[in-house]
């Protein structure tokens, strides 16, 4: 049916063509006829489109116009002349266009270089520019705590029961729990903290001819960034992308882009939803959402290839860094920096014993940062930085080392990676390596076990080139417990660093080392 109207429409249409040609070749004025076959043209172009015969249309009316006399010698000069000044107009529009396009584009370079109110920014990039597979509904996935099993009748009394529980947990999640955890988001901490941000901001424009961006995350949120090129400077650390991930006070004006940047490193730093020039607020979903964006930002506008970037986080920003390689795997490395494993030990520490069942579900439902469930989920080269005077992250003071959180995040990695070495002997001596209170101490641990170097990259080499498979790894299953404890005090010296620091100490660029590769 709809076949057969399509022909009917294109005949009335040839028809209706051919009679405003006859009209128009009728008058006597030249102006006239030219006015109409232009008219005449028009239509049969329009026509030709509705026929997907555009070429035939257009030859068919010229070859009509000939043979109607209308296109001789003596009046091809004055339609020539219509169509000459047409194609100057264009051409003259053509130019402007281009010239007003380069102008904005050098007035938009050159308004960089000022402060400015950023939310009035144009967009640089949006998620929606490239297709992304693991955008769902409600954003990127995340790794969700596994549900208890429970029978139907005891699940809606448990869910009755438990009520009260979920309506305090929102309130303080939303409240006061999420400034707790990300003070950088409160307005005031930001009003005071101002000149700062504008000094760094300016140095890195003026210094290292950084250019700030404003992304669209999936959910809405703009995020604020900063990108510094040095691909073009000829060293070899310049063609590698170091995305940084700041603190829960911590913004790319002031944090630790500027260990990347004095390495030599080409950087992309960017601050949480709700820090700086970002908007939202940072929950779990909406960092996630942030990260998903910046790095699609550094592939399809940057132009790095994702074997070319290492994600480097400290503290709190391990939970996207972790993230990041858990969900982009052929990511090069990942450097994470006074980092921990879960969040739940440490809110347990700041609040009241009696709190703890409301503080479990609190952060388990709304800020669920477990950093070593999504570590585990990732392949390639990790590099843990201790501070051995952590304050922060030590679940009793930063006088006790093995309360560090870092320790708990390297066991996990290692117990995953290499089951078979990490047995509780193996435990036992990485635990009496990382309770060494000074490098002396730590250096006495490692060659009282007499840790050969060369037999243990032997042992992994000769397993990675039978195998060449994922982890985990089943390497040292037939192997006696002096060569267990060798590979795993090896094992976690080339998978943790310590630096000899607080919590908010500025990591050096001589501390920054690409993670160890066999």
């Amino acid at each position: 049916m709809k076949k057969c109207g399509h022909k009917k429409l294109t005949k009335r249409r040839s028809f209706q063509i051919f009679r405003v040609f006859s009209d128009a070749f009728m008058g006597s004025c030249v102006s006239q006829r030219i006015f109409k076959f232009l008219l005449c043209l028009l239509m049969s172009l329009e026509s030709g489109r509705q026929m997907k015969g555009y070429t035939m249309m257009v030859f068919a009316s010229l070859l009509l116009c000939l043979s109607l006399g209308f296109i001789c010698s003596s009046k091809l000069v004055p339609v020539s002349q219509y169509v000459g000044t047409v194609l100057v107009c264009l051409l003259g529009v053509a130019c402007l266009r281009g010239e007003a396009t380069y102008f904005l584009l050098s007035f938009q370079k050159k308004l960089r270089c000022y402060d400015f109110d950023f939310s009035h920014w144009p967009l640089d990039f949006s998620w929606t520019e490239v297709s992304s597979p693991k955008l769902s509904k409600a954003g990127v996935s995340l790794l969700r705590p596994e549900p208890r099993l429970r029978g139907a009748a005891d699940s809606v009394l448990h869910s009755v029961r438990t009520l009260p529980c979920h309506i305090i947990s929102f309130v303080i999640a939303h409240t006061f729990g999420r400034r707790m955890l990300y003070p950088g988001s409160v307005g005031l901490l930001q009003k005071a903290m101002r000149p700062m941000l504008q000094q760094g901001q300016a140095k890195l424009i003026e210094e290292f001819d950084g250019q700030r961006n404003k992304l669209v995350a999936c959910d809405g949120n703009e995020i604020d960034t900063m990108f510094v090129d040095r691909r073009r400077d000829g060293g070899q650390n310049g063609q590698t992308l170091v995305i940084c991930c700041e603190g829960n006070a911590g913004f790319y004006e002031v944090g630790c882009m500027n260990t990347p940047l004095e390495g030599g490193y080409s950087v992309l730093g960017w601050n949480h939803p709700g820090f700086g020039g970002s908007t939202g607020v940072p929950f779990p979903q909406n960092e996630a959402n942030a990260m998903d964006v910046v790095i699609q930002f550094a592939v399809h506008k940057l132009g790095f290839s994702l074997s070319d970037i290492v994600i480097y986080a400290w503290s709190i920003g391990g939970f996207t860094a972790s993230w990041a390689v858990m969900s982009y795997p052929e990511i090069q490395s990942l450097v994470l920096d006074a980092s921990f494993d879960d969040l739940l030990p440490l809110a347990l520490k700041v609040m009241p014993d009696s709190w703890r069942p409301l503080v479990q579900h609190t952060v388990r439902q709304y800020m669920n940062l477990n950093n070593a469930a999504q570590v585990l989920k990732y392949q390639g080269p990790v590099l843990l930085i201790r501070r051995t005077r952590d304050e922060i992250i030590t679940t009793t003071g930063p006088e006790d080392i093995m309360s560090n959180r870092g320790n708990d995040l390297l066991l996990k990695l290692l117990q995953f990676r290499y089951p078979k070495i990490m047995t509780d002997e193996g435990i036992r001596v990485v635990r009496q390596w990382l309770g060494a209170s000074s490098p002396l101490e730590e250096a006495s641990v490692y060659s009282g076990y007499e840790v050969d170097d060369d037999w243990c990259v032997s042992v992994l080499q000769s397993y990675q080139a039978d195998r060449d498979v994922s982890f985990p790894w089943s390497v040292g299953e037939d192997m006696t417990l002096e060569g267990r404890r060798q590979l795993a005090l090896f094992l976690a010296r080339k998978y943790m660093r310590n630096f000899e620091a607080t919590h908010c100490t500025p990591l050096p660029a001589i501390e920054f080392h690409p993670p160890w590769r066999l």
